[in-house]
């Protein structure tokens, strides 16, 4: 049965697509205002997932990790300016399909579908024009390079031959992605400086990286030397071109212009068009501030009741850290089922914690060191690549070396990977490759509080204050997010604010703050999605009165976890004001 229904939903994309072929073709049609059938719905978000696999920009936020077809030698990525001119037409034929189609009368769930791929085509649109990232930061082609290479890498091993050919070719494609940024950039200093102070030791940890990976290759046809030693070319050329790189930016680091900041009414197209949130920058302003409030007095209303009590230790050793992760991870599931919180389907696998290897490690700072796998891995266990617990390691870091749980409730079960697993399950397949990690970051940071709030760490009391203080952090994120946004803050004074005010240490401050600098819009997520969410719960309960069970709207929630809070809300209650109060911002 599960066949048939596929096969008969792929015939029902190939009419639709031959369909819309046909209409994109034929001259007299070209501007025919005549709405486009609701299958064209379905065709449009099929084509257009398709080509966002294809061009999609690597990041550092590790939501947005989607499944990309395999490199291929004879279609290399490619960010020249004639690569971006192509992106840009394309969209524009996307935009105008989204906008020939006419959602009138449809049920809400379709309307619903319909807004999300308006969000979708609006997320290119902010990339590629309203905050070119590729035309004023330079890190963006670190993203396109060394990200890229990491998200190769962070799958464990064995590593097979297709694996093996990606990673050399992601290799491959440094040296010519680093020559279109030279020619396509007109910097900025904060994000020069940024992507100067990245690359200082790049020769050690690519040489580290190549030391490390030659020996894992596997080419099922000669074997590993010839792969390897293409490798090991790659990377020294690879290591030249990010050297000349830093060379070139540094050369003309003071000429270049100072105001990194994206301005409000591109601030605005993010808010309202691509995350569809129904706020100013100012009401972000306000919601940071009360939740600032409340973190703070809770923290200080749990150090007094703790008074006295011992504080956290340190693993002792990391394969004790591993073996109380796997304990803990199973006892959350135990929580969620027994309280009735959350559906836990007894096929989702686990979330594990696993020694970091050293080719990781070298490239740490270009991103994320996790594996949430994907639609196509759901058997494979997700994995966080962790140090050995250490005085030394980051805010997260140390942290979870203390305690696993408070970072796995957001990252592992029942958040991310969960999440995004549930997501992937979607029945319709336009919400299953749709991010936002407004909806994603929300649901993160809401499940660690209600964990809280269910219990889970009522055996540590000195773990509650790591999640008070977890969310002293994320309410600093939305104030700094804003301020850099509107140019109120400048890096070094993000950075500085969050190291005195959450407080944490200051490779992790400048971390955080130059993540946000570089994507306006990112920071805001987690607390704005947690409060999203507090008021689409509140609202449940008040409609649904005795009637509400909490299991079920989670279990909603999670599974349609991709969608901004805002269309989630309008389709679970029907109620629709966040979109008209959002209409009447774009208008």
């Amino acid at each position: 049965m599960i066949n048939l229904r596929l096969a008969l939903q792929r015939l029902q994309f190939v009419c639709a697509l031959a369909f819309l072929c046909c209409a994109i073709e034929a001259p007299a049609l070209a501007e025919d205002k005549t709405p486009l059938p609701s299958a064209s719905l379905e065709a449009l978000a099929s084509d257009f997932w398709q080509w966002r696999a294809r061009y999609q920009a690597f990041s550092k936020d590790d939501i947005p990790r989607i499944e990309r077809p395999r490199e291929d030698p004879e279609n290399p990525r490619d960010w020249s300016a004639g690569s971006i001119a192509k992106q840009k037409s394309t969209l524009e034929d996307f935009e105008k399909q989204w906008k020939q189609i006419d959602p009138t009368g449809w049920s809400v769930a379709r309307q619903v579908d319909y807004r999300l791929m308006g969000s979708a085509l609006a997320r290119v649109r902010w990339e590629l024009e309203i905050n070119p990232r590729w035309q004023r930061d330079p890190t963006f082609y670190l993203d396109q390079t060394l990200t890229a290479l990491l998200e190769a890498l962070v799958q464990p091993p064995p590593l097979d031959a297709s694996r093996s050919r990606e990673i050399v070719g992601r290799m491959q494609e440094i040296a010519k992605i680093i020559d279109d940024g030279k020619a396509n950039l007109h910097p900025l200093r904060p994000f020069a400086a940024l992507a100067i102070g990245d690359l200082q030791r790049i020769r050690p940890e690519l040489e580290r990286v190549e030391r490390e990976v030659a020996p894992m290759l596997h080419d099922g046809a000669t074997g590993n030397a010839s792969l390897a030693a293409n490798f090991q070319t790659a990377t020294e050329k690879a290591i030249l071109a990010l050297e000349s790189y830093r060379t070139w930016l540094q050369a003309q680091l003071d000429t270049m212009p100072d105001n990194a900041a994206v301005g409000r009414e591109n601030y605005e197209f993010f808010l309202h068009q691509v995350a569809l949130l129904p706020y100013s920058p100012e009401q972000l302003l306000s919601i940071s501030r009360q939740e600032w409030d409340r973190s703070v007095a809770f923290e200080q209303y749990e150090k007094q009741r703790n008074h006295g009590l011992p504080e956290l230790k340190l693993a002792a050793s990391l394969q004790e850290q591993i073996e109380r992760s796997k304990r803990d991870e199973l006892a959350i599931r135990k929580v969620l089922e027994d309280k009735s919180i959350l559906t836990v389907p007894a096929d989702i696998r686990h979330y594990t914690i696993q020694p970091m290897p050293s080719y990781l490690e070298a490239l740490a700072d270009f991103g994320e060191l996790d594996d949430f796998t994907g639609p196509s891995r759901l058997n494979d266990d997700g994995v966080r690549w962790v140090s050995p617990p250490s005085p030394q390691l980051g805010y997260f870091g140390l942290a979870t070396a203390k305690d696993p749980r408070p970072d796995m409730v957001h990252e592992g079960v029942p958040g991310h990977y969960f999440q995004m697993c549930l997501s992937w399950l979607h029945p319709d397949p336009i919400r299953r490759h749709y991010y936002d990690s407004g909806a994603n970051e929300g649901i993160g940071f809401y499940a660690e509080e209600m964990m809280l709030q269910a219990g889970l760490f009522d055996d540590s009391p000195r773990t509650r204050e790591i999640i008070y203080n977890f969310m002293r952090l994320r309410a600093l994120r939305v104030e700094v997010d804003v301020k850099l946004a509107l140019g109120s803050f400048t890096i070094a004074q993000a950075a500085d604010y969050l190291a005195q005010h959450v407080p944490m240490d200051k490779k992790s401050a400048e971390a955080e703050a130059a993540l946000f600098a570089t994507t306006p819009g990112q920071a805001i997520s987690y607390q704005v999605g947690k409060s999203q969410i507090l008021h689409f719960l509140a609202d449940a309960k008040l409609a649904q009165g005795d009637k509400f069970s909490l299991r079920s709207f989670h279990d909603f929630l999670w599974k349609n976890g991709n969608l901004p809070i805002a269309l989630q809300r309008w389709q679970y209650l029907g109620e629709d004001d966040d979109l008209r109060a959002i209409d009447q911002r774009k208008h």
